[in-house]
């Protein structure tokens, strides 16, 4: 290899060079940063994705919180409703047992003032009839309730008695 030899491949190196800075160095540099910018953007891009991702499972669980204590209190609150509600049913059912028994015994006491009222006239009628006879004579009204009086205070003395 001679020297002009050395020279024209040297020279021909440094075109080849020069045109493939010009033609191929300069797109194919362009390429690699533009492909090297849209990797960052995509990283950078996966990264506020993954936080905004984070952020909203943070804010899904606080909401699940939050509905889960809405919902315990909720159920709380039916329960001390129920619970009132059963208690007013029963205090309720009380009243009316109670208003029940009062009416009843006010029916029984009437019942007996009837009976005794029944029996007193009825005893007074057959006392009476005794009286009549026994007497022979027909008694006047003053008599007739002087020996019912008597006959009553003797029937209560000896029901007192027992």
């Amino acid at each position: 290899m001679t020297l002009g030899d050395t020279l024209f491949t040297l020279v021909t190196f440094l075109v080849l060079m020069l045109a493939v800075g010009k033609v191929a160095w300069k797109p194919v540099s362009k390429m690699m940063a533009d492909r090297q910018q849209k990797i960052s953007g995509d990283l950078d891009y996966a990264e506020k994705s993954r936080k905004d991702a984070d952020a909203l499972a943070a804010k899904r669980q606080e909401e699940l919180q939050h509905a889960q204590a809405d919902a315990v209190k909720i159920v709380n609150q039916a329960k001390e409703n129920g619970e009132k509600q059963r208690q007013s049913l029963v205090d309720a059912a009380n009243a009316e047992v109670t208003t029940m028994k009062k009416n009843a015994q006010a029916d029984i006491d009437q019942a007996r003032k009837d009976a005794l009222a029944s029996a007193k006239n009825y005893v007074a009628d057959l006392s009476l009839t005794i009286a009549q006879k026994l007497i022979g004579k027909e008694l006047n009204a003053d008599d007739q309730k002087g020996l019912i009086d008597d006959y009553i205070k003797r029937l209560g003395d000896a029901n007192g008695s027992h």
